[in-house]
């Protein structure tokens, strides 16, 4: 065969140290950003960091402990929700996951693809998009084969906690069991949960026995594993609920956002965050020694400090631009409250401001806003949609306000049923079936009409 040279163009993914940097600064909370800065500042001689020494803000921040504190959750009160179990992880599901994927030496390519399906994770931890979807994602930047895809995510799904990146109930259920023992029991439950889902959740167990030939105590057994596996691994999963820590931590908004002469502005929380800088003493040094190694070393240094100031002025204008647009879109929640809340997703904010999804994701996860109404983790103005019978869309989050304002003006004596809910609900113009309510009001944590009926 002979030799020969050929030329070929293609593109290749390269994440430069200062994008991997903003990335991870965009995507961590107050208190992380601080801790963050300070071993920055620790590590280099170049970078002044100014403690602020002021324990309030203009709206006397010391004094609101009793805000009322609201989260986008699946299955909890939002009033009745427990602060110091929301807080008590000392970072987010997606900054842990980011961690462990980073101790499997991955190349570029890999550590985007990673990057991209931690993203598309739900609040519950699967991962609804398909690989195709992501596939679709990633081209604008970078190109992979779905069997590389696929590659990352068994990677991903090898992480903690367990189950985390399944596509389906099934596929998490099995993620968990296959970190129990080869036992007989688990091989039986490895079965049910892949053949025989429906049986399960309708609690047929006697045609469970009759199939599988077993007694009573042997189906009651492996039926008690599979309940304590766990279907949700994303909701509450972080390093502060897998250690059990239990110290109290306290909310510091990072946007303050009030009314105006009759506009709603929002400013950065300007008592939050120390102030960097360059230390002007070494800045001298720098451009009076030209040849010296001592130079060159904090040459470096400088260049590693403008690097991480330009990367939080970058991180501190993007949270400004997402704040800035989630108050224009939710105008009428800040003046009426929760039953006018408008149904908003990551990609409407996106294209308000023309930036990517994922960056709106890394944005609002643990970052908080106070308003007049309370304070509000950004995520919580997020939420889905019911059609109305005009046409057009009502939040699932005004409709669970809705909900729990008739609970709370029904009679003792006759407690409404979900679907005298549901019927009020539709002479209104929402269409929601009995089902949906019933699920609203379990997020709620209300009791079933007959129940609330026996309490009073």
């Amino acid at each position: 065969m002979k030799a020969s040279l050929q030329l070929k163009m293609g593109q290749n993914l390269a994440m430069t140290p200062q994008l991997q940097q903003a990335i991870r600064l965009l995507q961590l909370s107050n208190l992380e950003l601080q801790q963050e800065l300070t071993q920055a500042a620790e590590e280099n001689p170049l970078l002044d960091i100014e403690e602020n020494t002021v324990e309030t803000t203009p709206w006397d921040m010391s004094s609101q402990a009793g805000w009322q504190v609201k989260y986008k959750t699946n299955n909890l009160d939002d009033e009745d929700y427990d602060l110091q179990t929301r807080l008590t992880p000392s970072i987010s599901l997606q900054a842990h996951l980011t961690q462990q994927m980073q101790l499997k030496h991955l190349n570029q390519l890999e550590q985007y693809i990673a990057m991209v399906l931690i993203d598309a994770l739900d609040d519950d931890g699967y991962l609804r998009t398909s690989l195709d979807e992501v596939k679709t994602t990633l081209a604008p930047t970078a190109y992979a084969e779905t069997d590389e895809i696929e590659v990352v995510l068994h990677l991903l799904q090898h992480c903690e906690p367990a189950g985390i990146g399944a596509r389906d109930l099934t596929e998490c259920l099995l993620l968990q069991l296959r970190h129990f023992p080869h036992t007989p029991d688990i091989i039986l439950a490895k079965e049910w949960v892949t053949n025989n889902l429906d049986w399960l959740a309708k609690k047929q167990y006697s045609a469970l026995m009759r199939h599988y030939h077993l007694d009573e105590e042997r189906c009651q057994g492996v039926m008690q594993l599979i309940l304590s596996l766990n279907p949700k691994p994303g909701f509450n999963a972080s390093p502060g609920d897998i250690s059990s820590q239990q110290e109290t931590q306290y909310i510091v908004p990072d946007v303050l956002v009030r009314k105006i002469q009759g506009v709603w502005h929002a400013e950065l929380n300007p008592y939050t965050m120390p102030k960097v800088g360059i230390n002007e003493h070494y800045a001298q040094l720098v451009r009076h020694q030209q040849t010296s190694q001592d130079n060159q070393y904090l040459r470096q240094h400088l260049q590693e400090a403008r690097w991480l100031i330009k990367s939080l002025e970058s991180r501190n204008d993007t949270l400004m631009k997402v704040t800035r647009a989630i108050i224009a879109e939710q105008a009428d929640f800040l003046e009426q409250g929760e039953e006018a809340m408008k149904p908003m997703v990551l990609y409407d904010i996106a294209q308000a401001i023309d930036m990517h999804e994922s960056t709106i994701s890394r944005v609002t996860t643990q970052k908080f806003m106070a308003t007049p109404r309370g304070v509000y983790e950004l995520k919580y103005f997020f939420s889905s949609h019911v059609a109305t019978q005009a046409g057009g869309e009502c939040s699932s989050t005004a409709i669970r306000a809705l909900i729990k304002k008739l609970i709370l003006t029904e009679s003792p004596n006759k407690p409404l049923s979900d679907q005298q809910v549901a019927n009020f609900l539709q002479e209104q113009g929402i269409q929601v079936a009995r089902r949906t309510v019933a699920k609203y009001r379990e997020t709620l944590q209300i009791l079933p009409s007959s129940e609330r009926r026996q309490r009073r």
